[in-house]
């Protein structure tokens, strides 16, 4: 395929205005919805088939959530499109004004490999439903889900509506080079520099969804089963690889020992007596991840798991006592099924670990004090958290999703996910039957007049 040409066709094809007719977007997301609802049982398999991923968490992580984004979007697309009154100034008087919301144009998504499917059609039908043209980047590293994911594209849009380009490194940098209208990637911090950059030659809008060090703190009211249960949820959920599981977790000193017990009940309760065994934990998605992270338990005491096998890029759910701030489990995002347990006395030694690393893309508190949980909450800066659980904040699409500083930029989900793909543009409408001459020149004795006109507003 000759990117290029394909950038410039859509470009031409959106220059028709097709895609900005509120109908034509409408018909075009009824069309990807009833090809997923068919396709449902290929997607899961082929999740399955990249890194095991049960058909349960398929659902509950991936098609599900597409799904009630897609009905959201077509039950809510006229509103969302509508021009939006606003009060006029009084210095324009008589006047009215709007918010016009109009697509940028050829936009670019690269989407990530832990949650390859979830990840490349949620901002896709929201680029679809404002009006743009799109090229989709799928990962390379989950194949099955991509070639799906590019089979699905193709049954339902026309490719200078939407097209998917596979590929690996070598595909990202060309794509990169062409210049877009919005590009939206979500993965590593890293490689989203090298997005960021890339952007910047054209003054190129981004979303940069990212990652970080998510921190998880349990302080000494905390419901101590209930959080190790929550915890062995968020962290192990899709074998770890999941930007917003909390990445490292300090607990109180008081109930360290009774939260460990705890911790490792509910993983037997949840995966058995092997996990790698079970149906429900997936593996790390290929062996350079599986290298990376074992790299992270050697010299650790795992006092929970730390089995491996590479044949089968299998890492045990595990836990790590009281890791060296220095070692390579807490030197960057974890991105997998090792969970370091720091201990602290008060809040001064929170503060000395998690001011060592940059702004996360969530933070999660348990505790039973409503104070302390507000003043976490208000004390850093992150992207999003729950108080009592972790990533389930992900599941309300009336909260924005996106990170701050080094863990991101701009944000979706549900309504901002449209927001997001459209440009807002200001109008003011001029009235003519009345026309206030005190912004004209000469402005001799005036000034009081604009004075008094820029206080009222």
């Amino acid at each position: 395929m000759n990117i290029p040409e394909l950038v410039q066709s859509q470009k031409s094809y959106f220059a028709t205005q097709q895609t900005k007719d509120i109908s034509f977007r409408k018909n075009a997301l009824k069309r990807l919805q009833k090809e997923l609802i068919a396709r449902e049982k290929n997607i899961i398999k082929a999740l399955h088939d990249d890194f095991k991923k049960s058909e349960y968490e398929a659902v509950m992580t991936e098609t599900s959530i597409v799904l009630a984004e897609l009905k959201m979007a077509i039950k809510n697309i006229h509103s969302w499109s509508k021009p939006q009154r606003v009060l006029p100034s009084l210095l324009n008087f008589p006047s009215s004004a709007k918010i016009y919301k109009e697509p940028y144009g050829t936009v670019l998504i690269i989407a990530p490999w832990n949650y390859p499917y979830q990840l490349a059609f949620a901002p896709l039908l929201g680029a679809i439903a404002a009006g743009n043209t799109v090229v989709l980047k799928p990962s390379e590293l989950t194949p099955n889900t991509s070639k799906i994911t590019k089979e699905i594209v193709e049954a339902v849009f026309d490719k200078n509506h939407v097209a998917v380009v596979e590929g690996g490194v070598d595909i990202s940098t060309e794509l990169l080079a062409q210049r877009w209208d919005y590009i939206f990637f979500t993965g590593s911090v890293p490689v989203g520099k090298i997005v960021a950059k890339a952007a910047a030659n054209h003054l190129t809008p981004v979303t940069l969804e990212l990652g970080g060090k998510s921190p998880c703190i349990v302080d000494e009211t905390a419901n101590i089963k209930l959080a190790a249960k929550r915890l062995v949820w968020g962290k192990f959920i899709n074998g770890g690889q999941t930007c917003i599981a909390p990445d490292y977790l300090l607990i109180h000193t008081s109930v360290k020992e009774q939260f460990i017990q705890q911790f490792k009940e509910e993983i037997f309760r949840a995966y058995g007596e092997n996990p790698q065994n079970s149906p429900d934990f997936p593996r790390i998605v290929n062996t350079r991840n599986f290298d990376r992270l074992a790299i992270m338990l050697e010299n650790e005491n795992c006092v929970i798991g730390g089995q491996t096998d590479r044949d089968d890029c299998y890492i045990a759910p595990t836990l790590i006592d009281e890791p060296s701030l220095d070692s390579e489990v807490m030197k960057g995002e974890i991105f997998g099924p090792i969970f370091p347990l720091i201990s602290y006395e008060n809040e001064a030694d929170i503060e000395k670990v998690t001011s060592k690393y940059d702004k996360p893309l969530a933070l999660y508190v348990f505790t039973n004090r409503n104070s302390f949980a507000k003043k976490m909450i208000q004390r850093y800066s992150f992207g999003g958290g729950t108080i009592n659980d972790t990533t389930v904040h992900f599941a309300n699409h009336r909260l924005p999703f996106g990170g701050v500083g080094e863990s991101g930029i701009g944000g979706y989900h549900g309504k901002q996910t449209f927001d997001t793909f459209s440009h807002k543009k200001g109008v003011v409408s001029r009235g003519t039957w009345l026309d206030i001459p005190t912004r004209y020149a000469p402005y001799k004795g005036k000034l009081q007049q604009l004075k008094t006109l820029m206080k009222l507003g």
